[in-house]
């Protein structure tokens, strides 16, 4: 599960395998039931944890992550989390197959089937697009009406996310958020973005099906035979396909893309809203724009920077689409 790096796949560093305490390699090993002859650390991503391809002896190969209790207790939980997710998804779904967790020396570890395969290139190809919208298609369908297994580990409804995580124009229009820097075009428009971010709830609240709820390019893996394949299932929560497809397809925009067409032949977008689009824009802009600045210094340096493109790609976008520019 690699890619080479690249400008906007820049994540954060990660410790190597040898980095490692002494007893949890030779736990994963254990596991892994052959001494590891190979380590690939994952170039993307914007958490410190360990996250690497490693290859035996024997010939095996498993995708690990491992996060420490102490120090890295949130990620440690998140690591668990997409480890009980992963375990339940539905056979067949193009994710990576939970193999094994365990707890050793303070630290949590999971393995997966790796992936072999690359993130999509940039700019998008139609061939891997294409790949990538029909694979997030299945997915689409496959959680709409999600497995008992799943839904019994209580995960959370889109709609409380949005209004106490995602939605922060309204927090910068009452004064109790800073207003990030606007382009010209937008300066005037708060009152809009807040109407437009305030009706995501109301829209979501209605979804009992699954969304993977961070899926960006970074997340896809395009494998040999040109399938994609979907990673980090860590904020699956429950909500519409299209809040999905609308992130998912930020990138494709900024290359100049036909994503408006793009969004509204999709499988997903049948059920949506006339204008599901403008108000996951709206609030993906507000969301990213207002945390460039405060991503805390624990995560990786490139955060900020992923925020700030990804935030302005979706006011772009909604810019656009509004006649605003």
């Amino acid at each position: 599960m690699s890619s080479p790096p690249s400008a906007h796949h820049a994540g954060a560093p990660r410790p190597s395998w040898s980095a490692l305490p002494a007893a949890l390699r030779h736990a994963i090993t254990g596991r892994l039931g052959s001494p590891v002859v190979a380590a690939r650390v994952a170039s993307a991503g914007f958490t410190g944890g360990f996250a690497a391809v490693l290859d035996t002896a024997e010939g095996g190969r498993v995708f690990v992550k491992a996060a420490a209790s102490a120090g890295q207790a949130h990620l440690a939980d998140s690591y668990a989390r997409e480890a009980a997710i992963l375990d339940r998804l539905p056979v067949g779904l193009p994710a990576p197959r939970l193999r094994w967790t365990l707890y050793e020396a303070g630290w949590f570890v999971l393995g997966t089937d790796a992936v072999d395969g690359h993130t999509p290139h940039r700019p998008w190809t139609p061939t891997e697009l294409e790949a990538t919208l029909a694979g997030y298609a299945e997915v689409a369908a496959a959680l709409a009406d999600p497995p008992a297994g799943l839904t019994v580990l209580g995960l959370p409804h889109l709609a409380d996310l949005a209004r106490s995580d995602i939605l922060w124009w309204e927090e910068v229009a009452a004064g109790r958020e800073p207003a990030p820097a606007l382009p010209l075009a937008v300066r005037d428009r708060l009152p809009d973005l807040v109407e437009l971010e305030s009706r995501l709830p109301r829209y979501a609240a209605g979804s009992t099906g699954l969304i993977h709820g961070d899926l960006r390019v970074d997340n896809v893996l395009v494998d040999g035979d040109g399938r994609a394949w979907f990673c980090d299932w860590t904020w699956v929560c429950a909500g519409p396909a299209w809040f999905d497809l609308a992130g998912l397809l930020l990138t494709a925009y900024a290359d100049g893309l036909d994503t408006d067409r793009l969004f509204a032949t999709h499988p997903s977008t049948a059920d949506a809203p006339p204008d599901a689009l403008d108000v996951t824009l709206a609030a993906l802009a507000g969301y990213y724009l207002t945390g460039a600045d405060a991503a805390p210094p624990t995560v990786s340096p490139h955060l900020t920077a992923h925020r700030r493109r990804s935030g302005g790609q979706a006011l772009d976008w909604l810019a656009r689409r509004q006649g605003w520019r």
